[in-house]
């Protein structure tokens, strides 16, 4: 397998360490408090809800048809059962069920994480040891996470604190992937999927810690997606253009819903949970669809991808 998915440049800058955008996040949050609001929107629009419109037309594809016939039990059955569930929990177990939901987008992002290594990294031991490190600073994340979003105030020294353990361990980190003789790619790969959930540490809003550094995450999966579509439909563009309005489509209608939740309207802020209940439903989806121990994801996602 070749280790080039788009070209040497874009593959760095898209795929192995994309982490000029959250750094663009953070700036625009930073030096421009006044526009939080359009941040939060426009990154919602064109990565986060897009990232997961790309799931459906490149799910629901021809090449797929037979497939989940095949396994509709996988496939049909367990996904409707998991949008019953998430509506279930959110109207029933509100709070527990969003700790529930940030454990699987946290769980959800490190696989990717780990997927893409395997994309560029051969040596099994190599990934072992990077697999380890993104799911150790990963849970770390979530249980920092939780500690500082569920307290109603947390003081300052603490978030100090926690920082500097979190970048004294990121040093050693660092020292040990250099002594482990990890080469530039293996470095960059493992920091992006460790760093993602790491501005839960210093953000002071929920959103911000689940969308700013995933933001790395949501481009690397619109490029891998993007880059199988676009051989699948032998570049042809009426296709092409098709998919890219289905995604915009749906983030635009998902975007609205989402930050309908801060509606003072009871019912219209339950719109939020729409977009949550189809994450959920990404998260079980990709989960399948890119599992290459499968032939069929094989033939028909990475043949495409290693092009």
């Amino acid at each position: 397998m070749k280790s080039v998915i788009l070209s040497k440049n874009l593959d760095f800058i898209l795929i192995k360490f994309p982490f000029i955008f959250p750094l663009i996040y953070f700036l625009v949050l930073s030096l421009i408090p006044s526009v939080e609001n359009l941040l939060i929107f426009f990154t919602l629009l064109f990565l986060a809800e897009a990232h997961f419109g790309a799931t459906w037309p490149f799910f629901i594809n021809k090449n797929n048809i037979s497939h989940i016939k095949k396994n509709y039990i996988k496939l049909l059955v367990f996904p409707i059962l998991i949008i019953i569930l998430s509506t279930l929990g959110l109207f029933m177990f509100h709070n527990l069920f969003l700790i529930f939901f940030f454990g699987c987008n946290i769980y959800h992002v490190s696989r990717q994480s780990i997927g893409i290594n395997k994309l560029f990294i051969r040596d099994k031991n190599t990934l072992n040891i990077s697999e380890n490190i993104i799911y150790f600073f990963n849970l770390s994340f979530f249980i920092i996470g939780l500690f500082i979003f569920s307290s109603s105030k947390i003081d300052n020294v603490i978030l100090n604190n926690i920082n500097e353990i979190i970048l004294f361990l990121l040093l050693i980190l660092l020292s040990f992937l250099v002594i482990k003789k990890f080469n530039s790619d293996e470095i960059f790969l493992t920091l992006t999927g460790s760093l993602m959930f790491y501005p839960v540490c210093f953000v002071d809003k929920p959103i911000h810690a689940i969308i700013m550094g995933v933001t790395m995450h949501y481009v690397q999966y619109l490029s891998l997606v993007s880059k199988v579509q676009i051989f699948r439909f032998q570049f042809k563009s009426n296709q092409i253009l098709i998919f890219i309005f289905i995604i915009f489509l749906y983030s635009f209608i998902m975007t609205i819903f989402s930050v309908s939740g801060k509606s003072t309207d009871n019912i219209i802020s339950k719109l939020f949970y729409i977009p949550i209940i189809f994450q959920m439903l990404h998260f079980y989806i990709d989960s399948q669809i890119w599992k290459f121990s499968v032939k069929h994801n094989r033939d028909n996602v990475l043949n495409y991808l290693i092009k």
